[in-house]
């Protein structure tokens, strides 16, 4: 049994068979889904959480990712602190930095980020990192903002080496893997991965995108997320069993209301 730990399921891509796509998912034997409710950034930011009222097996996330921080305004707080206080909503995200599309000035993403640390800090979420070319900022952020707390988070969608990966885990952070970790031409990712012990290790497919082999190119969806565990098996010598047993365990001790939704 293994958990999609991050996937976007509310858009355009998914509008004709939704239904279908989760299906599937349940039949691959990924018990329980996460759904990152970024959307299309404020003011609609219980995209997730509509669809986590849907079906007792999705939960959801609520934030501001950084492409949209530019459309941050006070009530952002207010409406993500409400959302953080549903049953269903787990963590804080997709937030962070973006320097590869600047879709928003890195200025604007700074603040915004600190922002959703301090309101994740204040009602005791956990919060999962978006990186993108950018991990000096990100490191510093965190460091100043979050780090202090003790309290845990995600990287999500790996893309750094071992070195990002070490200090990632000396932050406390758990470290997610997507269907990266399966290309070829992704080594610094896959070494990243042999030396990031198992018990903070999270699987993730970031639907719809980045599908893994032998599905790349394609439309990504949550069922392909064992191709990803079955990666991670192989680049650290162990079957698929133990990894999806640990990735759960993972999960579940990063979200434990979440395992109403994993034995229900």
């Amino acid at each position: 049994m293994l958990i999609d730990s991050h996937c976007h399921l509310d858009g355009v891509r998914f509008a004709t068979d939704r239904e279908a796509v989760i299906e599937r998912a349940r039949a691959a034997g990924v018990k329980l889904l996460l759904a990152i409710g970024t959307g299309d950034g404020p003011p609609d930011l219980d995209v997730a959480l509509r669809l986590a009222e849907a079906y007792p097996f999705v939960y959801a996330t609520a934030g501001v990712h950084p492409h949209d921080a530019a459309k941050w305004t006070p009530e952002c707080i207010p409406q993500l602190r409400s959302l953080l206080g549903h049953r269903k909503v787990v963590g804080l995200g997709e937030i962070g930095l973006d320097y590869h599309y600047d879709f928003s000035p890195r200025e604007t993403q700074q603040s915004v980020f600190t922002a959703q640390l301090r309101i994740a800090a204040d009602t005791g979420k956990p919060i999962i990192i978006h990186t993108r070319e950018a991990w000096s900022d990100t490191f510093a952020l965190l460091e100043e903002h979050w780090t202090p707390t003790g309290r845990p988070g995600i990287m999500h969608c790996f893309t750094g080496g071992p070195a990002e990966a070490a200090r990632s885990l000396a932050m406390g952070f758990a470290i997610s893997f997507s269907g990266i970790v399966t290309y070829a031409k992704a080594p610094e990712v896959q070494e990243a991965a042999r030396i990031t012990p198992l018990d903070r290790i999270l699987l993730e497919t970031d639907s719809p995108y980045l599908a893994p082999l032998p599905y790349r190119g394609k439309r990504n969806e949550p069922a392909f997320v064992v191709e990803t565990a079955k990666k991670i098996a192989e680049l650290k010598n162990l079957t698929l069993a133990d990894v999806a047993a640990a990735t759960t365990a993972n999960f579940l001790r990063l979200f434990p209301e979440a395992a109403e939704g994993y034995t229900g």
